[in-house]
C-alpha cells in the first residue's frame, strides 16, 4: 500500500492505492479521508484487484482549484471521479462509497455507467431527485414535523458549527466519531436531530471517547489533517445540496443500471432521515444484488465491521463476471 498523488484534469489527488488487477475506486465520506478504507485496501488487494482510495475535494493531501462553496456539487464529485480513473489509465471501475462517498458512488453509476460497471454504497441508500422541490426545505419540515430540533445537515448549511469545529478539530472528530458508533450506549448515539439552542458539539457528552476501533495513531492522522484543511470544503459538499437539485434536473426518474449493492448498520443514525430509501432501493437500483443490513454496527460500518464489509465486497466483486 502506497501513498501519491495522481495529477487529473479536475485536481491533484492524493490517494492510498495497492494491488494490480481490475479496478475498485473507494470513496469517503464525512468527516473522513482515503485512510478510512485501508482494511478494504488491503483485502481487495490481496484478492487480485487494482484499489484506489482518494482524499475527496476539499480534504486531506488533494489539492487544486475549486475554493467556492458552489465548487462541491454531485455532479463535480463525480467529473472528478471520473477524471481519477482517465489518470490511472484504466477505462473502467467500480466505485464504492461510504456516508457522502455513498451519493457520490451512486451518482457516478448513474450518470456515467460506462466508466461505472457496478456500484456499492455503504450507510446511504440511493435518493432519487424528489420532483416536489429541494432537500434542505424538505429536511426542515421534517425536522418540525417529528419536533426533534433542526437536521444537522440544515445546521451546516450557516458558519456557526463550522467555526467550533475548526477551533477545536480534536474534538469535533472524537465526537463525531463516538456519536455515530455501534459501541457507543444508545442513549448517547446521535440520531442527526440537534435540539433547538445547542450546536452539533453541544449535543454531544464531553466524556466522548475515541471508539474501539481507533487508535490514538490513526486519530492523530485525522487531527492533522482536518487541522491543516480546516472543515469549511467538507462542509460545502452539504450547503450544495439546493444546488445539486436544481443542477441535475435531467436526471429526474433515471435509474441505476448496472449492478449495485448497498449495506447498512443496525443503529446507523443515518437510518432515521434516510432509512426509508433502504425499501424503495430496489427500484432505483435494477440490478441491485444485495441490501445488507449488518447486526450491531452503525455508521463507521468499514472501520466498526471491517471483515463482514470485505466479504460483502468480495462477494460482489466476483459475482460481477459471472
Amino acid at each position: 500500500m502506497r501513498t501519491h498523488t495522481v495529477k487529473t484534469a479536475t485536481l491533484d489527488q492524493q490517494v492510498i492505492e495497492a494491488g494490480s488487477g481490475p479496478l475498485v475506486v473507494l470513496i469517503h465520506g464525512f468527516p473522513e479521508l482515503s485512510i478510512s478504507w485501508r482494511a478494504q485496501v488491503r483485502a481487495l488487494a490481496d484478492a487480485g484487484y487494482r484499489v484506489v482510495a482518494p482524499d475527496m475535494r476539499g480534504y486531506g493531501g488533494t489539492t487544486g482549484p475549486g475554493q467556492r462553496t458552489q465548487d462541491h456539487t454531485l455532479p463535480q464529485l463525480v467529473e472528478d471521479t471520473v477524471a481519477l480513473v482517465a489518470a490511472l489509465g484504466e477505462t473502467q471501475a467500480v466505485v464504492v462509497g461510504h456516508d457522502w462517498g455513498a451519493p457520490v458512488a451512486w451518482h457516478c453509476a448513474l450518470m456515467r455507467p460506462d466508466i461505472f460497471r457496478a456500484v456499492a454504497g455503504l450507510s446511504v441508500p440511493f435518493q432519487p431527485r424528489s420532483e416536489s422541490g429541494p432537500p434542505i426545505p424538505a429536511m426542515r419540515a421534517l425536522a418540525q414535523r417529528v419536533g426533534r430540533g433542526e437536521l444537522y445537515i440544515v445546521r451546516f448549511q450557516e458558519m456557526a458549527d463550522q467555526i467550533q469545529f475548526d477551533a477545536d478539530p480534536a474534538a469535533a472528530l472524537r465526537k463525531c466519531f463516538w456519536s455515530y458508533d455501534g459501541a457507543t450506549p444508545a442513549a448517547d448515539r446521535a440520531t442527526g436531530f440537534i435540539p433547538a439552542g445547542l450546536s452539533l458539539m453541544e449535543s454531544v457528552s464531553d466524556d466522548a471517547v475515541l471508539p474501539p476501533w481507533m487508535g490514538d495513531d490513526l486519530f492523530a492522522e485525522y487531527v492533522a489533517a482536518f487541522s491543516a484543511r480546516g472543515f469549511k470544503q467538507p462542509m460545502d459538499w452539504y450547503r450544495c445540496m439546493d444546488l445539486n437539485w436544481e443542477r441535475m434536473a435531467d436526471l429526474q426518474g433515471r435509474k441505476i443500471t448496472v449492478p449495485a449493492l448497498f449495506m447498512v448498520g443496525e443503529h446507523d443514525p443515518a437510518r432515521h432521515y434516510s432509512g426509508r430509501h433502504e425499501k424503495t432501493l430496489g427500484d432505483w437500483a435494477t440490478e441491485l444484488r444485495g441490501n445488507h443490513v449488518i447486526a450491531g454496527a452503525a455508521h463507521w460500518l468499514q472501520q466498526e465491521r471491517p471483515d463482514q464489509v470485505n466479504r460483502l465486497l468480495l462477494d460482489f466483486l466476483a459475482g460481477l463476471d459471472v
